[in-house]
């Protein structure tokens, strides 16, 4: 069971898993962009896989200038118990279809502001997983696999790009406009870019500037 934005981590693990030999099901989630075209890029990706499943809200986007204005402290586009709300439909789901492993690309090294991105809080949701499902207390555990938990965005690009991913069908922008140009300004985006710089690569992302 993996937990696919359409954004460039969730793909880096769906590539992970897919060369691990893993029989993967995605389920996607619209919560709250300003925009439809990261579900969309979600869409595509998971029909490549043959995968499908999607719902939104609308937040507000933050812009800064640079990569070094990105402030420190919980960022103002933490959604409150996001990834609590989908570890819990994918494990309910998981526990019907007997899957063993719930996979999703949290990282807690270059965003680490989201209190729920943190291993602490993966390790706890797997205990509660754990203690909270007839499978458990039947014998068999379920694992929470976050396998970019200690990974730069550099190094996850290129984790990625040995593993073949096609990161033009990703989004990482919070804020494209209708053309689904990414804007260049906010978090997501100056991290996007400084991972592909980093690794002397051209961010496959059309950006309005």
């Amino acid at each position: 069971m993996l937990l696919l934005s359409g954004g460039l981590d969730s793909t880096t693990v769906l590539a992970i898993a897919l060369a691990e030999g893993l029989d993967v099901t995605a389920l996607s989630f619209r919560y709250g962009q300003n925009h439809v075209h990261e579900a969309e890029q979600a869409k595509r990706i998971a029909r490549k896989y043959d995968v499908d499943d999607h719902v939104i809200v609308d937040i507000a986007v933050p812009k800064h200038d640079n990569h070094e204005a990105i402030p420190e402290g919980i960022p103002v586009t933490y959604v409150p118990a996001r990834n609590t709300i989908f570890l819990s439909y994918a494990l309910a789901m998981a526990e019907v279809r007997r899957a063993d492993c719930i996979m999703l690309g949290v990282n807690a090294l270059d965003y680490s502001g989201y209190p729920d991105c943190r291993p602490e809080y993966v390790n706890s949701f797997e205990r509660m997983a754990n203690l909270a499902t007839k499978r458990a207390i039947e014998g068999r555990r379920l694992e929470i696999w976050a396998p970019l938990m200690n990974l730069t965005k550099a190094q996850i690009i290129e984790k990625g790009i040995a593993l073949g991913v096609d990161y033009s069908l990703t989004t990482s922008c919070y804020d494209p406009d209708e053309d689904n140009r990414a804007c260049g300004f906010c978090d997501a985006c100056l991290l996007r870019r400084r991972g592909f710089e980093a690794n002397g690569l051209e961010d496959p992302t059309i950006y309005q500037v």
